[in-house]
């Protein structure tokens, strides 16, 4: 019951309530073991805060919950791979498993050549067409033809 896509799908809802909220629609969910300890979705346009991502708002999050700074033996769900200030903060925080739905070709950690820790286990392409449907409906909306 408790596989990476269900954990993916929760991470969607996040992205969704950001869409609701007319950010760039990501999510992010921080999990240890069965447990999620975080949520996350951009908020960079409610905050004016280029830093508000999904993923650094888990990260916090997480971090508040647990009273520590290494999230080692957590995995973070997100719906779209982090960019590399996010892939900064996931080594820093020396998280067990990065989780991906969506590849961000352009902007992306890999893409830029960054790695995540040594010990991060890294997977991607879960719920991928779901996670990129949802960034592509909000991007087709913001720029109609």
């Amino acid at each position: 019951m408790f596989t990476d896509e269900y954990f993916m799908k929760v991470a969607l809802q996040q992205a969704k309530e950001a869409f609701s909220r007319d950010e760039v629609p990501i999510g992010a969910v921080i999990v240890s073991g069965t447990k999620i300890l975080a949520k996350g979705y951009n908020l960079t346009e409610s905050l004016t805060d280029v830093t508000a991502h999904a993923e650094m708002q888990a990260i916090t999050a997480a971090s508040n919950y647990l009273g520590a700074k290494y999230l080692t033996g957590c995995s973070l769900y997100v719906t779209l791979e982090p960019c590399v200030m996010c892939a900064g903060a996931l080594y820093w925080s020396q998280i067990s498993r990065v989780v991906v739905g969506a590849r961000d070709e352009k902007r992306g950690f890999l893409s830029q050549g960054v790695h995540l820790h040594p010990k991060t286990e890294y997977i991607s392409g879960i719920l991928e067409e779901d996670c990129s449907l949802l960034l592509k409906d909000f991007f087709k909306a913001k720029r109609p033809r």
